[in-house]
């Protein structure tokens, strides 16, 4: 069966399931020890770590260190492995000679954002990824208007992505993480509600969307991670 073949059956058989029966089922039963969760230790991070750690504590989870991350991220990322027992958490990043060749200065944010976020973000989950069948992303509808049509079940070369919360609305995201007193990432209490690199992130302001705050003042809305064919190869 192709890749787009099955992503379209499996989001018209499982639309209606209860998200955390579906994160059951795909971890244990469609793709057990082949699938990864790829989490940001943002915003909203916390609701997909919980339920995978009630799951199975030792599913891979990768986060990507893009050297320019908020110190508030990176402390936020131990508490919550702490806090979840998680015991597979893999650290993937930039590759120091690309770095070194193309950003010594750690500026290319100011004149290629699309080439830094693909060398830091793009590149280094495609390497990561290499082995599993299926990954889990965070992404939700209500983010923006690129992401207003997230379906449940993506295809993407021959892997499937699953978007668990794609129609979660922010109202659900709180109560989750409410009823299970989860820790806040600390930039939330400062309005950062999308929160990526330091240079390419910035508050949200009163009536704008979650995603607002990032790459502010450009067109750019998008990293790569879901708009970029994520090969192991490219470019390297």
């Amino acid at each position: 069966m192709a890749a787009n073949d099955s992503a379209a059956r499996l989001g018209a058989k499982f639309a209606g399931m209860d998200t955390r029966e579906l994160m059951r089922l795909v971890i244990e039963d469609l793709f057990p020890g082949r699938i990864a969760l790829v989490s940001s230790f943002g915003a909203d991070s916390a609701v997909l770590l919980h339920m995978v750690a009630e799951i199975d504590k030792t599913t891979p989870v990768l986060f990507i260190d893009t050297r320019v991350l908020f110190a508030e991220t990176l402390a936020y990322r131990d508490e919550l492995v702490a806090h979840l027992g998680l015991s597979n958490v893999i650290t993937v990043g930039p590759k120091p000679a690309l770095l070194a060749a193309e950003d010594p200065e750690n500026f290319l944010w100011a004149s290629n954002p699309d080439r830094c976020c693909e060398i830091r973000k793009v590149l280094p989950l495609a390497e990561a990824l290499e082995g599993f069948d299926a990954w889990i992303s965070g992404r939700k509808r209500f983010q923006g208007h690129t992401r207003g049509t997230l379906a449940l079940f993506e295809s993407e070369g021959g892997r499937i992505k699953i978007n668990p919360l794609a129609h979660w609305p922010p109202i659900k995201i709180r109560d989750y993480l409410d009823a299970f007193g989860l820790p806040r990432h600390p930039l939330v209490a400062k309005n950062y509600f999308s929160i990526g690199c330091i240079p390419c992130t910035s508050p949200v302001r009163p009536g704008e969307d979650p995603r607002a705050g990032r790459w502010r003042g450009s067109s750019k809305v998008e990293c790569g991670l879901h708009t970029l064919p994520l090969y192991a190869g490219l470019d390297i």
